[in-house]
């Protein structure tokens, strides 16, 4: 299954129980207008604040430089009902050094399942796969959750603020 975005098709990422599917901007409306298709299938709780902010910066980066490729937002949906229960994926385009950022959440209905790793560890994959010379991602100081995560997908911290730790991995 691929999805098309301004024209280019991006494949969707399988993992043993989840199915990355790269948002289209039809979908990615929708999820700002907080607005399901008929054919949507979004757990309790879908989109959450998170979804509709990236899924706004999205579109923002569509409008302005065209199809991200593989560096865009994933709706996270479970293989076996095909439910949408978050969203995980890239801020952007890697940076000058060369490193993707990245960001996730799920429904607080299946946090605790492992899903956000699994989630995070197929997306570490896309940006290797691509020719990122890493990730980064962030995670509030309080959000422990978020800190295992991802450090469970690879990912070490590398200091932070008052308010953030910062994660890095360097392929």
């Amino acid at each position: 299954m691929a999805a098309q975005t301004a024209g280019v098709k991006i494949p969707s990422v399988a993992t043993a129980r989840l199915l990355l599917h790269p948002m289209t901007v039809d979908e990615a409306e929708r999820v700002v207008a907080r607005t399901p298709h008929a054919g949507d299938d979004w757990a309790e709780g879908y989109p959450g604040d998170g979804d509709v902010r990236s899924s706004t910066a999205f579109l923002r980066g569509v409008a302005e430089r065209g199809a991200p490729g593989v560096y865009q937002v994933y709706q996270i949906r479970l293989r076996d009902s095909g439910a949408t229960v978050g969203g995980i994926g890239f801020h952007g385009p890697p940076d000058a050094e060369g490193f993707a950022t990245v960001g996730y959440g799920v429904v607080p209905s299946v946090r605790g399942k492992g899903y956000a790793t699994e989630a995070l560890r197929a997306l570490v994959g896309v940006a290797r796969e691509a020719g990122a010379a890493g990730v980064r991602g962030d995670a509030d100081l309080a959000n422990t959750a978020s800190h295992r995560v991802m450090e469970a997908a690879g990912l070490r911290p590398e200091g932070g603020s008052d308010t953030l730790r910062r994660f890095r991995l360097e392929f």
